[in-house]
């Protein structure tokens, strides 16, 4: 288990993880939140997720203030890389632009960091992480930036998702969603205002938000306090999730991976009382 350092006297950085390799990028999220420094608002596994998720933050008046990023992103489409995303996002936005997010390089080479730090990279970090060197990377970033006091009455607003509708953008609280469903690489969000399109893979969804959202199901994440059933057939498991029990128009049916049924249904059990236990 990580510790967790002890509370800043600044505002944790909103920051965003990039690392297409997902048990570096939970490794790294739970790094960056155990310092107290960070407050990772997404994690990602593309340079195109990436943009996405800094532009969405920059239209609700938030922002994105780091970027971990890897250089050598393998799932991504073309040839693209870390420095790739600095280097546009510097040259669209400006060095000098208070709205323009630092940036980490966070990989497994060496060889970039000159690249790097002429782009202007804050820091330069080697796997495997640490926690004290990703602290420091942390610090390095609050010092750059001017860090405004906890004490400046600012309230912090609370990361939402970023679904599509059409041509819409559809910005959902995270108690608003059932559940998210992947298939054939596309991810759906479930929620009782209906079901929307969403860019970010259920890895990256998990990585920011594991703590909301139980995975159950290799294609499917849900919103435990939106739990409303657990149905057993035979070696079939089940899950009703929605606002009213039963309730299938307004509801999702939830299959559970054989290999997962029985953690699913001890962690339901564990904060809940009426049944017999034996």
């Amino acid at each position: 288990m990580i510790a967790r350092s002890e509370a800043p006297e600044v505002l944790p950085l909103r920051t965003l993880v990039v690392e297409d390799e997902w048990p570096a990028r939970n490794y790294l999220v739970e790094l960056l939140e155990a310092s107290r420094l960070a407050e990772v608002v997404g994690a990602v596994a593309s340079t195109d997720q990436a943009r996405e998720a800094i532009q969405a933050e920059g239209a609700l008046g938030l922002g994105i203030d780091c970027v971990f990023v890897d250089v050598q992103l393998l799932g991504q489409a073309g040839s693209e890389t870390g420095l790739d995303l600095v280097r546009s996002m510097t040259q669209e936005r400006g060095t000098a632009g208070n709205d323009a997010p630092m940036f980490v390089l966070a990989t497994a080479f060496d060889q970039h960091a000159i690249e790097a730090f002429e782009l202007g990279v804050v820091d330069y970090l080697l796997k495997p992480f640490t926690d004290d060197r990703v602290t420091q990377a942390l610090r390095r970033l609050h010092d750059r930036r001017k860090a405004r006091p906890i004490t400046d009455g600012q309230p912090r607003a609370a990361p939402r998702i970023v679904a599509r509708k059409r041509r819409s953008l559809v910005f959902l609280e995270l108690h608003e969603i059932w559940a998210f469903e992947t298939e054939d690489r596309l991810t759906s969000v479930h929620t009782a205002h209906g079901t929307f399109d969403l860019d970010l893979s259920l890895a990256a969804i998990e990585a920011s938000f594991g703590r909301t959202f139980v995975r159950v199901h290799r294609q499917w994440l849900v919103n435990a306090q939106h739990i409303k059933e657990l149905e057993r057939d035979g070696d079939e498991t089940r899950l009703f999730v929605g606002p009213a029990l039963g309730d299938d128009r307004k509801g999702v049916r939830v299959p559970v991976a054989r290999e997962r049924a029985a953690a699913v249904r001890s962690a339901l059990l564990a904060n809940a009382t009426g049944l017999r236990r034996g």
